[in-house]
């Protein structure tokens, strides 16, 4: 066999595998199903104090593309730092949010902390019952607002919740306010059965804080693990 030959024969050899190849990427490409998470919240959802920067929506990404092969997730994160309920209620009054909305498999709610904090002035050093307790009337006017609104631009897709936690879990006068804001959070999901409460306040009830937490309010890469976990494990991904 000559050299001319030789070298068409590994040419057409060639063009065979890298068709077939194209052929397979294709077929896996038709096989593999997108699905979009649209996500609302502060700085806990933005993901401030992780090293990584993606907080707990990229491990939950991470997670949720290793478990299933032929299902593709993507997020688009809306949150803001310092963010309360009524910055997410502005944010559902942009055309180009709400559109995104639409196109949504899940949604993701989480906020309420900076509306709790700020009603007490920014802290809970010296606890104003009172303002509090208006902050919370406020706050749940709010989050049903925008629940309402995450109902009406996507009439299918599940709402996932969360919960608030107690940064400071040591202090039970503090736990007692947060579950308190908590149980309000879980009365208004009792709505509609698509909206889906995610509890993460029993995530950081023990331990040592050092731990999960890389400064008194916002949790490190390890925190938010935790809290990506338990949405892979409450939030019902298909």
């Amino acid at each position: 066999m000559n050299k001319r030959l030789l070298g068409l024969i590994s040419i057409v050899f060639i063009i065979i595998i890298v068709a077939g190849f194209a052929m397979y990427e294709g077929k896996k490409s038709e096989d593999t199903k997108e699905k979009q998470i649209v996500a609302f919240g502060d700085s806990l959802t933005y993901g401030s104090g992780d090293e990584k920067g993606s907080g707990y929506l990229g491990s939950l990404k991470t997670m949720l593309n290793e478990r299933k092969q032929n299902v593709h997730y993507k997020i688009t994160n809306h949150a803001v730092y310092g963010l309360e309920s009524s910055g997410v209620l502005k944010q559902l009054s942009d055309i180009r949010v709400t559109a995104e909305l639409g196109a949504a498999d899940y949604i993701i709610l989480f906020i309420g902390t900076n509306d709790l904090l700020n009603s007490n002035g920014g802290g809970l050093k010296s606890i104003n019952e009172e303002k509090i307790a208006y902050g919370k009337e406020v706050f749940v006017d709010n989050l049903a607002g925008i629940l309402k609104i995450l109902q009406s631009e996507n009439e299918e897709a599940p709402i996932l919740l969360v919960g608030l936690y107690n940064p400071y879990p040591h202090k039970e006068s503090y736990d007692k306010i947060f579950k308190n804001w908590n149980k309000e959070i879980v009365s208004v999901a009792k709505s509609n059965s698509r909206i889906k409460y995610i509890e993460t306040n029993n995530l950081f009830e023990r331990g040592n804080k050092k731990q999960y937490f890389s400064d008194s309010l916002h949790l490190n890469d390890k925190g938010y693990d935790k809290i990506a976990e338990r949405l892979l494990e409450k939030g019902k991904f298909q």
